[in-house]
């Protein structure tokens, strides 16, 4: 039997765009989708032979569908500026490689697929069709056609179409006429979900079937839903129909498959792109690329006359980045020594305001500087990692910033949200560029104030320009939505994150101090006990001389063995806590010395450096990939809460005398948001009741008798299920037999169904497109193709993980945007963000006020299919909020 394969082009194409996307060469060109495509047929023929072979595409312009109904296809978002750059470049290597394209006016690719197949099943010949469209599932029929995924290398046939759809091929039109197609814009029939839809079709096989027995449906709510949708159903179905007559025969012996590699036609290009992998499969080495030619020049800016003669150039449309020098860090103390800007495409310049080393010449003046800057803030302003840049301007010149027309760092961020966003990394990730390092210019024990001006302006003007490169590489590279919910959300929370940290948070320094001598005074008396229990004295922070003792001294059983020695984590100590008495006193002695080392001392040297006592901590915008804010010098997002001394932590963060401070804190956002997304009625109705979820919960797992006894099995099942976890993790978690967990987790998917279906449909759909996306629309992706057993599990984990932490992200950032002066009042201030809290310090007599508008404006951020709802706590410290 010969065999055909047919390329649905544009759709897979777009699938390997997506599953490659940050791909580039040396010269930033770039690269995935041309990679994706390269490798299909690298391996094509040597994994599964074909005979004939043929790319099909929609042809330019309207199709008959458009008629049957304008809004197809209406609003799709133009794809992404590399997608489109490689798209023309990747149709031309068909025709090169000796390969022919099909396409016919007025119909789509879907139509030439459905007429090959009717013509190739006529003359016996098998049909592999490479797509991942689910209105070409119709199609499959066992023996004869097949999907084919290149990514999984894995062929679809009608049970594979069961498991995945939960309907047979031949009702594939059926089921897409009821549910609709949203990338499509085929409207189903409205509230009719994919399980609905199964149900339907199992009973009454077609959608002319389902309204011939409309009496015959006993769920009310369905059988309205379908006579309100008639119309919008036998349109989706016209809509979703496969033209299988257009005249393909003539065609047919121009689709044989070349004889000779078909990569060796596409050599040159091949090298150009360096595809190395591709190019050494056919016993070539790609040529070594040339380093790229070094055209930026870096502007020394010598006098006042010569700054405002550049600054003449500038108009508020100019698109310049920005870049400040300090002679530190810490942007609580750190003095500015220059900044540097860049607004065309080979230079840069560089303003030195206070080097200080024997012989430095005349700088520019504070005041001179300050006016230099206030233009560039009226001006289209990029940045890298604007935060920083910011809080130094503002405390040395007191200038307020202008929210950041872009940050290149968080615009990387969004592109590859697991990916180094430094601009070191950036600049050799998309340009193959060595940047300048800053060990180079500044000695060790010095600080940028000491360099060489002609030095520093390499190195500053040099961050200016690659800045403003990146940028419009960026822009070019982003989805336009990912880029509007930038300007939306992302450069406006900048400034957010900026006053928060000027801010701080005062600290109760007599109290914590009291917490250290308490702490110091436990772990000397821990220390003596643990060295006579276990009749060795040695250095207990020393996890090699910890190992030793424990399993070559005491004998206990070895867990697990690393290259530096034996693992004396907490997992192995907890696991060793029945073995021997010392193994309690060492989790305590490891708990009390973390708090020392990473709260006490560290909070007491910072509080004792500000005049008021105040902490600021460096929120991370950048710093997850789903999202949520990280913290950093001091981590406040992390302190323990397990013990009592991890809770007293954080009774040391104090309001000022006659203020207080006001907790609002969104209850249950992830399983709300699991009720959005997913449908489920039992869960929809649960919380748009206000009922307890967990014990409604446990209600459905374990009857009314014993639902308050088991609540907080519930309640772990609820949480765990969102984070990925598995029957083992929740058998540690409950400390229950792994198969008891399998059967809560069974019984909890019989309960809600919807929940199994929903929490399946983002891994399959997260394979499909190659990412996920948060309630706004943010993506991150995932390397399916390329990844291990191991990875792959991960994978499904983080995609869910990433639905309910990142939107839940998405909608605290919303409403922190949120809290102007109309909900804030003169005085109120955001101090803290804690993962689904937000944290203010209010005069006492308007906390009560306050607390009320804030809880409205949280509540009211967004338009959930079930409410949101927030819990508020008002105290003198932070420990009184919970």
């Amino acid at each position: 039997m010969k065999t055909l394969t047919i390329i649905d082009t544009f759709g897979f194409f777009f699938r390997n765009y997506f599953a490659l996307p940050n791909l580039t060469n040396s010269q930033g060109l770039p690269t995935g989708l041309l990679t994706g495509f390269a490798n299909f047929i690298a391996t094509l023929n040597e994994e599964h032979g074909t005979d004939y072979i043929f790319f099909a595409l929609d042809a330019k312009g309207k199709t008959f569908r458009h008629t049957l109904d304008p809004a197809y296809k209406a609003n799709r978002p133009a794809p992404p500026q590399d997608l489109q750059t490689q798209l023309p470049i990747a149709i031309e290597w068909i025709e090169k490689m000796g390969f022919n394209k099909c396409f016919m006016e007025g119909y789509e690719a879907d139509d030439i697929i459905a007429s090959a197949v009717a013509f190739a099943k006529k003359y016996d010949m098998k049909v592999r069709v490479v797509t991942h469209d689910k209105d070409l599932y119709q199609l499959i029929d066992d023996g004869r056609v097949v999907i084919y995924d290149p990514l999984k290398k894995s062929e679809i046939n009608a049970d594979a179409c069961v498991e995945k759809f939960g309907v047979l091929p031949c009702q594939i039109q059926d089921y897409l006429s009821l549910i609709g197609d949203a990338s499509d814009n085929i409207p189903g029939v409205r509230g009719i979900g994919p399980r609905g839809a199964k149900k339907l079709l199992d009973e009454f096989k077609t959608l002319e079937g389902i309204y011939a027995n409309l009496d015959n449906i006993s769920n009310v709510r369905n059988k309205k839903l379908l006579e309100e949708g008639r119309e919008n159903a036998f349109l989706s179905k016209q809509l979703t129909a496969l033209v299988d007559t257009l005249d393909v025969a003539a065609r047919f012996e121009r689709f044989k498959f070349p004889q000779e590699n078909p990569l060796l036609a596409i050599r040159d290009e091949l090298e150009k792109y360096e595809l190395r992998r591709i190019l050494s499969r056919l016993g070539s080495a790609p040529k070594v690329p040339q380093k790229e030619v070094q055209t930026f020049e870096a502007i020394l800016v010598k006098d006042a006359a010569m700054l405002e003669e550049i600054m003449q150039n500038l108009t508020p449309e100019t698109v310049v980045a920005f870049d400040t020098e300090t002679d530190g860090l810490d942007t609580q103390s750190a003095k500015i020594v220059g900044f540097s800007f860049a607004f065309e495409a080979h230079r840069g310049y560089y303003v030195p305001l206070a080097h200080n080393y024997l012989g430095v010449p005349e700088q520019i003046s504070k005041d001179v500087a300050r006016k230099a800057i206030e233009k560039l803030f009226t001006c289209k302003l990029v940045v890298q990692n604007g935060k920083f840049d910011f809080k130094v301007v503002h405390r040395n010149f007191d200038l307020l910033p202008p929210v950041p027309y872009a940050d290149t760092m968080i615009l990387a961020w969004l592109l590859s949200p697991g990916s180094l966003v430094g601009l070191d990394a950036l600049a050799k990730r998309f340009f193959g560029h060595e940047m300048v390092s800053f060990s180079s210019v500044v000695k060790r024990g010095e600080t940028f104030a000491s360099v060489a001006l002609e030095e520093a302006c390499v190195y500053a003007g040099e961050d200016a320009w690659m800045t403003l490169r990146l940028y419009h590489k960026l822009i070019q590279m982003l989805d336009p939505s990912m880029i509007d919910l930038a300007k939306a959300v992302e450069f406006p929370f900048v400034l957010t994150l900026m006053e928060m940290e000027e801010r701080g948070i005062k600290v109760d320094q007599r109290f914590l101090r009291s917490l250290l001598e308490d702490a110091e005074a436990r772990l000397g008396v821990l220390t003596k006990e643990i060295h006579q229990l276990t009749g060795s004295e040695f250095n207990i922070n020393s996890t090699k001389q910890l190992g030793a003792v424990l399993f070559e001294t005491l004998k206990l059983p070895a867990a697990k063995k690393t290259k530096s020695g034996y693992s004396t984590d907490e997992s192995v100590l907890e696991g060793l806590k029945d073995a021997h008495p010392a193994i309690a006193l060492l989790l305590e002695y490891r708990e009390l010395y973390k708090l020392k080392s990473t709260y006490f001392e560290p909070l007491l040297k910072l509080a004792a450096k500000d005049k008021n006592s105040r902490v600021h901590t460096n929120f991370l915008q950048t710093g997850t990939s789903t999202g949520r804010l990280s913290s950093k010098e001091p981590n406040l997002q992390n302190i323990p809460v397990r013990t009592e001394l991890g809770r007293a932590v954080r009774e040391g963060f104090v309001a000022e005398p006659e203020w207080v401070l006001v907790g609002i804190d969104y209850s249950q956002i992830e399983l709300r948001l699991l009720a959005h997304f997913s449908q489920d009625p039992a869960l929809v109705n649960a919380f748009s009741e206000g009922k307890d979820i967990h014990q409604e919960t446990a209600v459905k797992l374990f009857g009314e008798e014993e639902a308050s006894a088991k609540r907080n099995i519930a309640k772990s099942i609820n949480f765990g299920l969102l984070y990925g976890m598995g029957a083992r993790k929740l058998g540690q978690t409950l400390g229950i037999p792994s198969k008891e967990a399998a059967g809560y987790i069974q019984s909890y998917f019989d309960s809600f169904p919807t929940v199994k279906e929903y929490l399946k449909s983002v891994q399959e759909k997260t394979k499909e497109q190659g990412f996920v996306e948060t309630l706004l629309g943010r993506r991150r992706y995932f390397d399916y193709g390329n990844a291990t057993p191991m990875l792959l599990a991960a994978y499904e984990r983080e995609s869910v993980n990433t639905v309910f932490q990142g939107s839940a992200a998405d909608l605290i950032k919303l409403a922190m945007l949120k809290m102007d002066k109309n909900v804030l009042g003169e005085k109120a201030k955001l101090l803290l963000q804690i993962h689904d809290e937000l944290i203010f310090e209010v005069p006492k007599e308007e906390a009560e006020a306050f607390a009320k508008r804030a809880k409205q404006c949280m509540e009211e951020i967004f338009a959930l299919r079930v409410p949101l709802k927030t819990s508020v706590a008002i105290g003198k410290h932070w420990g009184a909020l919970k």
